[in-house]
């Protein structure tokens, strides 16, 4: 099951390829699977009793990342209610980054509220996976699993190397409504794909700091990442395609497989358009050449901030002047830049947020994003916050500015700063600017600088509503796909 993302403005956008590459190993196996895909599902609970009711699956397995779960724990109680007997799974992004979060303080010798955190996940789900999950289902699905299964330990055969990555079936998109997801890359319709796994960098806003899986570079062969890219075209006759790598330009092959990708297309007769994430200090000519020759048309970049001292405070590595090179290194290749920012690091101020506006004038993005930052578990701000009052957790930065954050329970409260204007919540604050200060300054950063450089606001899609009598939602197709068991599972 994927839970759907109701902080989000459109949740039909990409879908969860992380479940979907669980599946395809599941499948390969023969092991029968159904997908019940509840992104942009309003009244989700009630499809998912309703499934479960008129379904013989003894089974279920969710992903969440930190904001979904809320819903994973309303989920889990909607077949609770339903199929008491029923064993739960819960992976993905959460328990990976709560696990590691919590093995760092048992280190440290301590019982923080990453312990807790993992505990009241245990007491939820009947069985936890963290980090890599395409071996590790098979160990939750024994008849008597353990109650935490680690594929999150390098030193173990469930931790997925390089060549691992490369054998892995393609995620089984066929098991999602594939049309009902809408994105474009310069006017082509889209799909997504994750041409590699990891980085290394330690950004303090950033989960997975201390997690394996998610710290470690790891890369498939370009062959195969190209291989990837011409199955979704030939399956689903798309064009377009994001790269949600967390930064494409740490892999030291990256030309390589820009040229490749090229010459698939010339191969095939057709034109692809390309989107995807690079990091700033680490982009070059070379790389924009080749990435603009492959057909990439938009390139993302996390600058964060346009102060200097905020950089260093999140361990960016970046500067202002790494930033500024980027985006003409960009414009020199033709490529449009989206500038990811976000407010509310240790030490923001009025006067920071100020050269975060002014940096983007300067530089004149062709879009942005600013939001206010969440600490989650697994990232540094999160897991070296010592308790200073009462719920009410510090992070330090080298240079002694502060970061402030109210504990939260993660089953109950989407702890998130992105969604539609006017609903935000934040729950940090700095030494210089309370929780509702950062929200105003957030907003008011955005308005002027889209004002100023005449980029409109995305709008929010509407939510789909589950149909009892139908079984389907007013997007095309099922909300439930499934594929018969080649063997008994």
């Amino acid at each position: 099951m994927i839970p759907p993302s109701v902080f989000l403005l459109d949740e039909r956008v990409f879908m969860t390829l992380g479940i979907l590459r669980v599946a395809a190993v599941l499948e390969e196996a023969g092991v029968g699977v159904e997908l019940l895909d509840l992104s942009g599902v309003k009244n989700f609970e009630e499809a998912v009793r309703d499934h479960v009711a008129a379904s013989a699956v003894r089974c279920y397995g969710l992903t969440a990342t930190t904001p979904q779960m809320p819903a994973a724990a309303k989920i889990c109680a909607a077949i609770r209610s339903e199929r008491p007997g029923a064993r739960i799974i819960l992976g993905g992004p959460h328990v990976t980054l709560v696990h590691a979060a919590s093995l760092s303080e048992e280190k440290r010798g301590v019982s923080g509220r990453a312990t807790a955190a993992l505990g009241q996940l245990q007491q939820m789900f009947d069985v936890l996976v963290a980090g890599d999950g395409e071996r590790a289902v098979f160990e939750a699905l024994k008849a008597k699993p353990r109650k935490l299964i680690d594929g999150d330990d390098p030193r173990t055969v469930l931790f997925l190397r390089n060549q691992d990555l490369t054998a892995l079936p393609f995620p089984a998109r066929h098991l999602v409504d594939v049309d009902s997801y809408q994105y474009s890359v310069d006017g082509v319709r889209a799909l997504s794909i994750i041409a590699q796994l990891g980085c290394p960098f330690g950004c303090g806003f950033c989960g997975g700091r201390m997690s394996p899986s998610l710290r470690r570079i790891r890369t498939r062969t370009s062959e195969n990442v190209v291989q990837e890219m011409v199955h979704v075209y030939e399956e689903y006759g798309v064009t377009g395609f994001m790269f949600y790598d967390d930064e494409l330009n740490v892999n030291p092959k990256i030309v390589e497989l820009m040229e490749l990708i090229g010459g698939a297309q010339q191969r095939l007769g057709v034109e692809f358009r390309l989107r995807g994430f690079v990091k700033a200090e680490l982009f070059t000519d070379a790389q924009a050449a080749a990435m603009a020759r492959a057909g990439f048309r938009w390139i993302l970049t996390g600058f964060e901030s346009g102060h200097e001292r905020i950089l260093a405070n999140i361990q960016k590595r970046a500067t202002r002047d790494d930033n500024t090179r980027c985006m003409a290194i960009a414009r020199r290749h033709g490529l449009k830049v989206k500038a990811l920012m976000s407010v509310g690091h240790p030490g923001e101020s009025p006067e920071t947020v100020r050269a975060t506006r002014d940096w983007l004038l300067e530089v004149r993005p062709d879009d942005f994003d600013a939001t206010v930052i969440t600490t989650y578990p697994g990232t540094p701000y999160f897991d070296e916050a010592i308790e200073t009052s009462p719920r009410v957790w510090t992070y330090t930065a080298k240079g002694g500015d502060r970061l402030h954050s109210l504990e939260v329970d993660y089953a109950q409260v989407a702890e998130y700063y992105k969604g539609v204007p006017g609903e935000y919540t934040s729950y940090t604050y700095t030494d210089h600017l309370s929780a509702t200060e950062l929200t105003r300054q957030r907003d008011w950063l955005e308005a002027d600088v889209r004002a100023a450089l005449g980029i409109p606001y995305h709008s929010a899609a509407p939510s789909v509503r589950y149909d009892h009598s139908m079984g389907q939602g007013a997007i095309p197709g099922n909300i439930l796909r499934r594929t018969i068991p080649r063997v008994a599972a």
